[in-house]
C-alpha cells in the first residue's frame, strides 16, 4: 500500500481514460490491482511500480476488448463515475466526445497522449512506460493530437450540418 497510495490518482485518471467505450474503470482498476498483488513478487524494482501497474491495466485492458464488444455510448454502464460532476453540463459532453476520439487512435498514439496529456508524466517517463525514446513519444504525441484534431473536427462539423 505504501508504494499505491503516491500513485492513486495517476493510476485512476490512466484507468478512466483507457477503459471508456470498453469497461467500467472500477473493473479495470480492481483487476489490475488483483494482478499486481499477485504478481508483486516478480517486481524487482520499486521504482516502476507506477508503470508495472500501466502494462497489467493495458492486458487487462486488452482481455476485455477480446471478450466483449465495445460499448456504444447509450450502453455504457456507470457512466457518471467516469465523469467530474464539478464540471458543467457541456464540459461533460466535451470529455466523452474527447474519449470516444481517443478509441479511434492507434494504440501506441493513445496510450502516449493518455500518460503525457492525461495522467501528467513527462516526456521521460512516458518513454520509460512505453519503452521508447523521447523522441518517439514526441512524434506519437504530434501525430496523435493531429488524429484528434481532425476527428474532433469532423465530429463538430457534423453536429452542426445536422
Amino acid at each position: 500500500m505504501e508504494l499505491y497510495n503516491p500513485v492513486h490518482g495517476s493510476f485512476e485518471r490512466f484507468c478512466k481514460a483507457r477503459s471508456y467505450g470498453v469497461c467500467d474503470f472500477n473493473d479495470l482498476m480492481h483487476d489490475t490491482l488483483v494482478i499486481a498483488f499477485e504478481q508483486f513478487d516478480s517486481l524487482k524494482n520499486k521504482q516502476v511500480f507506477l508503470s508495472f501497474l500501466f502494462g497489467i491495466a493495458n492486458k487487462v485492458h486488452a482481455n476485455f476488448r477480446r471478450k466483449n464488444k465495445p460499448l456504444s455510448f447509450s450502453e455504457l454502464k456507470g457512466i457518471e463515475n467516469t465523469q467530474d460532476h464539478s464540471f458543467s453540463v457541456d464540459k461533460n459532453f466535451q470529455h466523452d466526445e474527447l474519449y470516444e476520439a481517443l478509441n479511434m487512435l492507434p494504440l501506441n498514439y493513445r496510450t502516449c497522449i493518455i500518460l503525457f496529456e492525461i495522467a501528467g508524466f513527462s516526456l521521460k517517463e512516458t518513454a520509460e512506460i512505453q519503452d521508447c525514446t523521447v523522441d518517439a513519444v514526441k512524434q506519437r504525441l504530434m501525430r496523435g493530437r493531429k488524429m484528434l484534431l481532425v476527428a474532433l473536427s469532423e465530429k463538430t462539423t457534423k453536429t452542426i450540418v445536422v
